[in-house]
């Protein structure tokens, strides 16, 4: 039976489009980079089974109009907004879990940092902290660069050149409700990028976190911060199916592999050493 229920939120500056499947504690999926709701479409179908599932549009992404200015600072805002989604659809008292991919996982982060009472887990995938790498600053140069080639030659000339962070491959075509590339590039990339997660207080928190990773983009710039994070954190990196956006390519293993780690929580991940990137 299809559970889906839509709906909107004013927040400052914007009106976020969510949608919630199933029934059973809460778990919110964030999408990252210029993906929004649609992306985890199938994901959420799956785990809607056992879980209140929440996606929603980013604002400035498809169907969540601005109302004022792009969001700045930008981790702060999305941590802001999905905490007021949290607000509105946690019951009182409930604890959550939350999901996050690509940038979609630093706003994970930035939530258990500020309520780890209220988000009991954090699965964070890839997140594309380039910034608390070693080699950050060539890797600022480049998006600058890529910034730049955006400006000068539009959407396609800059989004062909972020292969290099994909193995030299071209990104996978994924499920939307509009093409937000050009937001993505403007006002989503360099923030997203340079971000830093606070290690210090994460730390604080590791026992709650799960950092994770595609099998098949193992090898790929995009994956090594969350390699970085896991390392310094003393948490194993877990290997999901598929690659940076593998909850797309095959959600039914995803789900499967992710309901697993949401069932055992604490109990099944203990502190291991990540392996250096």
């Amino acid at each position: 039976m299809d559970t889906l229920k839509t709906g909107t939120l004013a927040v400052p500056g914007a009106r976020l489009y969510f949608e919630v499947r199933g029934a059973g504690p809460l778990l919110l999926l964030i999408p990252g980079g210029a993906s929004d709701a649609e992306v985890f479409r199938d994901l959420a179908g799956e785990l809607a089974a056992g879980h209140r599932v929440v996606t929603y549009d980013p604002r400035g992404i498809s169907r969540s109009r601005l109302d004022g200015p792009p969001p700045e600072p930008w981790l702060g805002t999305q941590a802001d907004d999905a905490a007021r989604l949290l607000d509105l659809l946690a019951r009182d008292g409930e604890t959550v879990r939350v999901f996050g991919s690509c940038a979609g996982g630093l706003t994970a982060l930035e939530l258990m940092v500020r309520d780890p009472q209220r988000v009991r887990l954090a699965v964070v995938h890839e997140p594309p902290a380039m910034g608390l790498l070693p080699d950050a600053a060539q890797y600022a140069v480049f998006f600058d660069e890529v910034y730049a080639t955006f400006q000068r030659e539009g959407s396609p000339a800059a989004l062909d050149s972020l292969r290099s962070l994909f193995g030299g491959r071209r990104a996978p075509q994924l499920p939307e409700a509009a093409d937000n590339n050009e937001f993505f590039l403007a006002h989503v990339m360099l923030p997203s990028s340079r971000c830093v997660p606070d290690l210090a207080a994460l730390e604080a928190v590791a026992d709650s976190i799960v950092m994770a990773g595609g099998r098949e983009s193992s090898t790929y710039d995009v994956h090594r911060p969350a390699v970085a994070i896991a390392q310094r954190l003393g948490r194993q990196l877990v290997a999901f199916p598929g690659g940076h956006v593998g909850y797309a390519q095959c959600p039914a293993a995803f789900a499967t592999q992710l309901a697993g780690i949401l069932a055992e929580a604490r109990s099944s991940l203990s502190p291991h050493a990540a392996t250096p990137s």
